[in-house]
């Protein structure tokens, strides 16, 4: 058998499994359940009614969320030297091109989100081996491909985040830190999901939102009832 420590036994204590709770209530719940000294993540995890393995179904965007997720995102622009002073005027961690497809082609990716400009792309394709299992290589449907990088980076800077439901059809995505209000996680919440179901393609049939829940780095996930929702 498991073993379950005391903490654990408190935070299930103050949860009813069996019940399913509204965005308001969750926010609430999830900062009395976490008992880490640490401010932990705030996670949604959105299971889709979709099959991720045709290409129609494949839901994926960008949110920017109202408050951020509380945490600093360290950027890398790979671009061409005229755009280097822009990107960096807006904040970017790091700005260049070949050095960092030298360092990304073997195996560095100390970075959170990579902005590129069309005009690089056919020189770090081939790092789609690297970049593509992280969530890390650029791409147009998420803004990260543009020539535009001081607004790509402020976005990125400003708590926009990009989703993608994975290849058993669920979303997760941090949506903020335990540190935040209940009211700024459930502000956050919507957001997201409401960007998800903007994002529901066409050729999905029956239910789309058929789970939604929330949890911290360290806490048990708090069911989200869905019926609210317009899906």
């Amino acid at each position: 058998m498991a073993f379950i420590s005391k903490k654990r036994k408190i935070a299930d204590a103050k949860l009813d499994k069996t019940k399913s709770y509204t965005l308001q209530e969750a926010s609430s719940i999830v900062k009395s359940i976490t008992t880490c000294n640490f401010d932990a993540s705030v996670d949604l995890h959105i299971r889709l009614g979709v099959d991720p393995k045709k290409a129609d179904q494949a839901v994926r965007g960008t949110v920017s969320l109202p408050h951020g997720t509380g945490k600093t995102k360290r950027v890398l622009v790979l671009c061409t030297p005229d755009k280097e002073a822009e990107a960096k005027e807006a904040g970017a961690d790091y700005v260049g091109l070949d050095e960092y497809v030298t360092k990304i082609d073997g195996g560095w990716v100390d970075v959170d989100v990579i902005i590129a400009t069309p005009s690089v792309m056919p020189k770090i394709g081939r790092l789609g081996r690297v970049l593509g299992p992280r969530n890390l290589m650029p791409n147009p449907k998420t803004g990260t491909v543009t020539n535009d990088v001081a607004n790509a980076v402020n976005d990125v800077k400003g708590g926009k985040i990009a989703f993608k439901v994975d290849k058993v059809g669920i979303v997760h995505a941090s949506i903020g830190r335990i540190s935040f209000t209940p009211e700024k996680i459930a502000e956050n919440s919507q957001e997201l999901l409401n960007a998800i179901i903007r994002a529901k393609p066409s050729t999905s049939k029956g239910i789309y939102l058929k789970g939604v829940s929330m949890a911290s780095s360290m806490s048990p996930g708090i069911s989200i009832d869905t019926k609210g929702f317009v899906h």
